[in-house]
């Protein structure tokens, strides 16, 4: 069991003992699980005492297990990044990813000896089933085809139900390096090992995400998901998520940015009235009724044209077309006729609802959410777009599955106050939203 604090624990400690039980018994799929970043802590202690600091360039290894001890403190979704050469330095050999990926998986699914410090409920496997997502390295003891064998060694000790793994390709990449990426693990997947996706992450204030394009379209012809990390940063370029968009991702991870044209350009949901956009984002008003939406001039010429015809095909007597109750009926029968016809345009336009990947405690700690209550996926769930609950990196977010669950459930200000059915139809979402599902030998 990772360690867990800060957020997601004070969530898990608010809940009942019922409540407890319920969210560790829903089937539930971690779909943005990173290797490197959900490695057990005492895992990289004992890597590091057996680490000789002639196997790769020397980093700083003993201050960074110390600041992942105590807890990392974040300033800026960049310094995140920060950590990792350490932890690369650790898993730099086959026998140590094979070890890393062994303790991860562990953690996800089965059972902890016992449950971290101050909690009392049943220990429970975290998740049903986990996508593990990792960008395949090279070093002087291994090529990124080692790389991923190993790493699919310890995943396939394990039923096709349970576990498979997406391949990242790092933003920084050169474009031979993605290709070799590609190629590995349409080779893998070919050959019947457990690879079901393909992934793009890393900085995302680094490298040029066009340069991935064809790559991507390659794996996916090939049949493999795709996923991007999209909109994770304030600045992120918007004409960036417009190309994104465009590759047609199964799942998006993150996406707390983006904006109310790319999500009425790209997406199938057409917002209800009263519903604001992510709070994160410059879409904090998406009814297409808006001057500033995308789509306003095409609802206002369908509402237009849809209130000329219901009064002209009006029986009411005269009288009652002067009343104000009259003008009101019609004008709510124009606006629910054009709300159609911009739904028809948008399922004629190929608009689609990729599922979300989100990760709560991530957003807070990073601080691209600015508090629990803006979260960007109430506007999600209010427009019955799919989403996932995920975990991100364990180790420096200090969290677990069933902790970011707690932060749906929980009661304000803990958590985001779902009730029952809602948390359930989520966890629902995160299997349905499954790479594995229909792709892998076994039916998961």
């Amino acid at each position: 069991m990772s360690t867990i604090s800060g957020p997601p624990a004070a969530a898990l400690h608010s809940l009942s003992p019922s409540d407890v039980h319920f969210l560790q018994s829903l089937p539930k799929a971690e779909l943005h699980a990173h290797l490197n970043g959900s490695i057990p802590l005492q895992t990289l202690v004992e890597l590091a005492q057996n680490w000789p600091s002639s196997t790769e360039p020397h980093h700083d290894i003993a201050s960074v297990i110390e600041r992942l001890r105590s807890g990392v403190e974040l300033d800026d979704i960049s310094d995140f990044f920060l950590l990792f050469p350490a932890i690369y330095a650790l898993t730099a050999t086959p026998s140590a990813v094979r070890r890393a990926t062994r303790d991860v998986l562990d953690a996800f699914l089965k059972p902890p000896s016992n449950p971290p410090p101050g909690f009392t409920y049943t220990p429970t496997p975290d998740c049903s089933y986990i996508e593990l997502r990792t960008t395949p390295r090279a070093t002087m003891h291994m090529s990124r085809y080692t790389y991923l064998t190993a790493v699919l060694d310890e995943v396939e000790r394990f039923p096709p139900d349970k576990a498979a793994i997406i391949v990242s390709i790092d933003r920084r990449m050169s474009e031979a390096e993605a290709a070799e990426c590609v190629e590995a693990a349409i080779a893998l997947r070919d050959a019947g090992r457990r690879v079901v996706g393909l992934d793009l992450s890393g900085d995302p204030h680094k490298g040029d995400v066009s340069t991935f394009e064809k790559h991507f379209k390659r794996g996916k012809e090939a049949g493999l998901g795709v996923t991007v990390h999209i909109a994770e940063a304030k600045d992120s370029s918007a004409a960036e998520s417009r190309i994104l968009l465009g590759w047609r991702p199964d799942r998006l991870g993150h996406a707390t940015f983006l904006s109310r044209e790319h999500i009425a350009l790209f997406f199938a949901d057409v917002p209800k009235p009263g519903i604001g956009g992510p709070s994160n984002s410059n879409a904090s008003v998406i009814q297409p009724w808006d001057p500033k939406h995308p789509l306003h001039t095409t609802f206002f010429a369908a509402y237009r044209k849809h209130l000329e015809r219901i009064q002209k095909e009006s029986t009411e007597p005269e009288e009652t077309r002067q009343t104000l109750s009259f003008h009101f009926d019609v004008d709510k029968g124009a606006r629910r006729a054009a709300l159609r016809d911009i739904e028809a345009l948008i399922v004629e336009r190929g608009a689609y609802k990729p599922c979300i990947e989100m990760c709560i405690s991530s957003n807070l700690l990073c601080r691209t959410v600015r508090s629990l209550d803006a979260h960007h996926i109430q506007y999600y769930l209010a427009n019955n777009h799919p989403v996932t609950i995920c975990t991100d990196d364990t180790l420096p977010f200090r969290t677990t599955l069933l902790g970011e669950y707690a932060l749906l459930l929980a009661k304000p200000p803990f958590g985001l106050g779902l009730d029952h059915d809602q948390v359930r139809r989520i966890a629902q979402m995160s299997m349905e939203s499954r790479f594995g599902k229909g792709r892998l030998g076994t039916s998961v």
